[in-house]
């Protein structure tokens, strides 16, 4: 329960994250990231204190995937757009023969 509120609180973070475009914005991203990959072992730890017994039994699987898909997302915020756009050849422009 602990993490889903952690998971939850981060991605209300991000949505106000939308664009890396500052070095404060940047910053701020870098820690999301930071305390994302912070969050990988304690659900491992979790993991493996859990009864298997239990039911519902909790998908850590499925945890860390969602984090993952979090934390790529960040990461492509941090991505410098396309600096140069693909170059073509030119056209030939006379289509008569």
């Amino acid at each position: 329960m602990l993490v889903k509120k952690i998971v939850i609180i981060l991605l209300l973070g991000i949505s106000s994250f939308s664009y890396a475009d500052t070095d404060a914005e940047r910053t701020a991203l870098a820690k999301i990231i930071h305390e994302l990959d912070a969050l990988k072992p304690l659900i491992l730890e979790a993991q493996s204190q859990a009864n298997p017994d239990k039911r519902p039994a909790t998908q850590y699987d499925w945890l860390l995937l969602d984090i993952h898909r979090v934390r790529s997302g960040v990461d492509a915020l941090l991505l410098p757009p396309r600096i140069q756009p693909r170059s073509f050849p030119p056209l030939k422009g006379d289509y008569r023969h």
